[in-house]
């Protein structure tokens, strides 16, 4: 009362950002650093997860070879948005639909190798993926009957081998 007695109140704020605020920040921070002119179109999922669509001219860059670039940048751009959070959201990274182009053409290879493994009776080693790369060409071939498919390898030399099975050979 007329300020007899009183003491001085101690007020904490904090505000929360959404992940996908921090997402397009550290990306625009990103591509501005690595002289790009791309934009981040930033998109939360039903999940709560992240999706990323990198548009501008020249992405091919960001893209790199086999997409390792984006692969990078997606890598980067987890690890520094999830850093301390103790639920974790996962970040999917985009440029010129590249990541489903990718997936058809792996489609498609693993169906010619398929064929030729059934034709010659030899396996075939594929040249080193990642464990995503190499999951869809597992899945497209589980249901033929006279392949098998296993991985060798470690990290980043982990390859995909398509085997003859005679044990899956379908009588004819």
């Amino acid at each position: 009362f007329f300020g007899i007695g009183s003491t001085l109140a101690r007020v904490k704020i904090t505000y929360v950002v959404s992940k996908a605020n921090q997402v397009k920040d550290f990306l625009n921070g990103l591509l501005e650093r690595m002289g790009s002119n791309a934009v981040p179109e930033v998109e939360e999922t039903a999940e709560g997860n992240v999706k990323v669509e990198l548009k501008g001219d020249d992405l091919g860059m960001l893209i790199g070879r086999r997409g390792e670039t984006l692969d990078a940048i997606q890598h980067l751009t987890n690890d520094v948005v999830n850093r301390g959070a103790e639920k974790r959201i996962r970040i999917t990274l985009d440029a010129e639909n590249y990541r489903a182009k990718r997936e058809e053409t792996l489609k498609k290879l693993a169906e010619k190798i398929a064929g030729k493994v059934c034709k010659y009776r030899r396996n075939v080693t594929l040249e080193p993926m990642n464990s995503y790369e190499r999951h869809i060409i597992h899945v497209v071939l589980q249901d033929w009957p006279e392949v098998t498919t296993y991985s060798i390898g470690s990290d980043s030399n982990r390859r995909v081998v398509v085997a003859y099975s005679k044990d899956k050979e379908v009588s004819k």
